[in-house]
């Protein structure tokens, strides 16, 4: 008999080889129906990105390692299919999109797919335009993907998976560096292509995307199944044991004893009257600690740059002071990375000037820069170029001679990377490399911490730990930019916001002001945050 299961995991355990961390994924069982919508969440280091790697034979035939147990892909153990066939069954899109692109055009790394499946000529620009049209790409076709956003850059993967019409798409934390326009437009697609008859696997962090969509909702705690169910019988448990933090709808809607749970703020307003809801029941950021802010750090003054004959940033000016916290936001291509570039000199002005620590930064070599101004990019990899974790972080701190061992490990066991010292930093999950760029980004103490999309892909514990962290720096002196589009990490945690939109700086101010320029957010492709919606619908009362 058939079995009605695509995915068949039994007693499944695994290890990566030269791994001290044991086993990553211990006794599994799950199965999984080709046509449904399942969501795989838990804290970093649960093993999520480990177990979408299983599904599609990336594990065992390429990362190799220790495993028990059996998996079965349509009913044949996956060590006995090619990862080209399982590929073909099962689209994969990766956590780090630049990881799987590699063609000169947006519109050849779609077709490169197609392609290696021999489809025919016609067919293949028939594919291609739909896929381009369904993420939202269509005006990216021409153009190099490795000069894209992070944000452009996940799109693109996504399109060139959903070309080759697999029977499943797995995609691992899809929506960590998308805008709120993309996301809704990924989610989108997603629906659609789940409605017409294919399978969707979701690995994410950011529940409040994702739990209206799915329809069973798998949660895994060390490597470990701990709950399965539907999302709103998972949501009914106290899920932050685990690392996950649930939306606020979700959260609202269980104070309030509502069955079944709002999963989202639209369902939330249906089920009650806002402006009947006392403010005690609306979750509001910690206000964080207040400092007076201190000397200026940098000051960027009327900054113009232009790249191939086009203005990707436009008379830009502002200013940070010591002890305070400064979010730069906007939506994807915007400028926000384009301008960190110009902090450590990988960018150089057209026009204007930027003074950092009382000194011209035209005057001051990359290296020089990097004392002053310690930056996490958005994607960890570009930067790490030792071997071992270890070496990653006092790797800057030696060559600007400013390594302080108690801070090292002080930095060590705050991200928790005490067990991950001896292994390769390229071989880490997503989230563990971001915390190894944090502490080698903080290791040379710099007076300016700049920090590319800090909270993309990471769990609430991460989360709330860096929120602390920040405001413990902050008490010490130190001058931070958050460059985001997590809007609540932003509220929660930055005093003052800088909106960024097509290279041009479009509000300034504290987050509740800047969210109540409705023009201003849309002209930055940005949603206020759920706690915001809230608040200034409802008249609260006290």
């Amino acid at each position: 008999m058939t079995s009605p299961f695509l995915i068949e995991i039994e007693s499944y355990r695994y290890a990566y080889r030269k791994s001290s961390a044991g086993w990553i994924l211990d006794g599994l069982d799950l199965k999984i129906r080709p046509d449904e919508y399942l969501l795989i969440c838990g804290a970093s280091g649960s093993g999520k990105s480990t177990l979408c790697r299983t599904f599609n034979g990336l594990i065992p035939h390429f990362f190799g390692g220790s495993f028990q147990g059996d998996i079965r892909i349509a009913g044949i153990p996956s060590a006995e299919q090619s990862v080209g066939r399982l590929f073909a069954m099962l689209g994969m899109v990766f956590q780090n999109p630049e990881a799987q692109l590699f063609n000169q055009t947006v519109e050849k790394e779609i077709a490169f797919g197609l392609e290696s499946i021999g489809l025919a000529r016609n067919e293949m620009k028939k594919r291609i335009a739909e896929a381009a049209v369904t993420a939202g790409i269509e005006s990216l076709l021409p153009k190099n993907p490795h000069e894209l956003s992070g944000g452009e850059q996940q799109l693109v993967s996504i399109a060139a998976v959903l070309a080759l019409r697999p029977q499943m798409i797995i995609l691992d934390e899809p929506y960590a560096n998308l805008d709120p326009v993309n996301v809704r437009r990924v989610r989108a697609a997603l629906k659609e292509i789940h409605q017409n008859g294919t399978g969707i696997i979701i690995s994410e962090h950011r529940l409040g995307l994702t739990v209206a969509d799915a329809q069973r909702m798998v949660v895994l705690y060390q490597g470990r199944i701990v709950l399965d169910d539907s999302p709103d019988r998972v949501l009914q448990q106290d899920i932050e044991i685990y690392g996950l933090e649930s939306p606020l709808a979700v959260s609202i809607g269980r104070r309030l004893g509502l069955a079944p749970l709002p999963l989202e703020i639209e369902a939330l307003k249906s089920k009650v009257c806002i402006d009947n809801l006392p403010a005690s029941r609306i979750t509001t950021p910690k206000t964080s600690t207040q400092t007076n802010p201190g000397d200026c750090v940098l000051a960027v003054d009327r900054v113009y740059f232009i790249a191939d004959g086009k203005p990707l940033l436009q008379d830009i000016s502002f200013t940070l002071n010591r002890g305070e916290c400064l979010a730069l936001a906007g939506a994807n291509g915007a400028g926000k990375t384009t301008l960190l570039k110009h902090l450590n000199g990988l960018n150089r002005p057209s026009r204007g000037e930027i003074v950092v620590m009382n000194r011209s930064a035209r005057g001051l070599k990359v290296s020089q820069l990097a004392r002053f101004v310690g930056v996490a990019f958005q994607n960890p990899s570009s930067q790490f170029f030792k071997l071992t974790v270890w070496d990653e972080i006092v790797v800057g701190a030696n060559a600007l001679h400013c390594y302080d061992e108690s801070w090292t490990w002080e930095l060590v066991r705050l991200f928790k990377l005490e067990t991950l010292l001896d292994r390769a930093p390229y071989r880490l999950s997503e989230g563990e490399k971001k915390r190894v760029a944090f502490a080698a980004a903080l290791a040379a103490r710099p007076a300016i911490l700049a920090l590319d999309e800090p909270t993309a892909g990471q769990d609430m514990f991460f989360r709330r730990s860096l929120g602390l962290l920040l405001a413990d720096l902050r008490q010490r002196g130190q001058a931070v930019l958050l460059i985001t589009q997590d809007l609540s990490f932003a509220e929660e945690y930055a005093q003052r916001w800088l909106l960024l939109a097509e290279g041009v700086i479009v509000a300034e101010g504290p987050p509740d002001q800047v969210m109540r320029d409705q023009s201003a957010m849309q002209r930055a492709h940005l949603e206020p945050t759920d706690r915001f919606q809230l608040l200034g619908m409802a008249k609260i009362k006290g």
